[in-house]
């Protein structure tokens, strides 16, 4: 059984975090991190000094524990307030308490994010260029987040998410249709098709789109709230349709979804872009 422990006003802490101060200062963090994503305003300085009050912990400490808790949550595939930058080397406890939040409070996809108007009043993506060794993190950093995204199964996580999913897809399908019609080929733009929402996920990718020249271009979506480096998923299926079809294949991608989505493009084969670790089994009896 856990004791209640009381703080003295004015009496500071020092030392490892317990869980409860985790906990209150997690839920404090989610708290300007539903207002920061609902364009809410409020005060930094108010809420530093609440969780003084309730962890006797001083102002700078908290402030640092604040960036602790946007690297977990950038760790964990995850949107973070942007005013708190990533500090990494934290410890452990603070993870199970930033997963402990969101299974309380879980803000993987805001509901205006399935709004037509938001589609529709950006249809064209920024498409930049992906992950390279030059632009890897420092390697105690990628190791950390590594470890935290294969605990938590991050790539499994968004995997599941289907609301996440499917706005991904209608927004790369939006994307697509949007640089055809730019190019002059309105013709092929409306006949793009959503395969995997008409047809089911068989096909191994997600849109039938089209080059300006018309050849075809098979699209697969995969969609995340953190950052581009987060894990992802692919099926046996994806890889073997890629490798197949790999004149006309693309994996599309899409990160920091929830505040301003970016994306970036993969081109077959995939292993020249990302390690491929098997995750699953399947057991037949013999």
């Amino acid at each position: 059984m856990k004791a209640l422990i009381c703080w003295q006003p004015g009496v500071l802490m020092s030392g490892d975090w317990s869980d409860e101060q985790n906990d209150v200062i997690v839920a404090d963090y989610f708290a300007m991190l539903g207002d920061d994503r609902a364009g809410r305003s409020y005060n930094k300085a108010a809420h530093n000094r609440t969780v003084q009050a309730k962890t006797g912990r001083p102002r700078g400490s908290i402030e640092y524990k604040h960036q602790n808790i946007s690297a977990v949550l950038k760790a964990l595939g995850e949107d973070w307030i942007p005013g708190y930058k990533p500090a990494f080397n934290f410890q452990t406890s603070l993870i199970d308490a930033v997963v402990r939040g969101l299974d309380r409070a879980p803000m993987h996809l805001a509901k205006e994010l399935r709004a037509p108007s938001f589609v529709k009043e950006q249809p064209t993506l920024w498409i930049g260029p992906p992950p390279t060794l030059s632009n890897m993190p420092p390697p105690d950093e990628l190791e950390q987040m590594s470890a935290i995204a294969r605990k938590f199964d991050v790539a499994g996580r968004d995997a599941k998410n289907r609301a996440l999913g499917l706005a991904g897809e209608e927004r790369v399908l939006e994307h697509e249709r949007a640089t055809l019609r730019a190019a002059g080929r309105t013709d092929l733009a409306e006949r793009i098709r959503w395969v995997s929402h008409v047809d089911g996920d068989g096909a191994g990718y997600d849109i039938l789109s089209f080059e300006p020249n018309g050849r075809d271009r098979l699209v697969e979506v995969k969609t995340t709230n953190g950052w581009e480096r987060t894990p992802f998923h692919i099926s046996r299926n994806e890889l073997a349709v890629a490798e197949d079809r790999r004149e006309h294949w693309t994996l599309v991608r899409l990160w920091n979804f929830t505040r301003e989505p970016r994306a970036f493009e993969l081109r077959p084969p995939l292993e020249a872009h990302v390690s491929l670790m098997a995750t699953s089994y399947q057991a037949s009896f013999l």
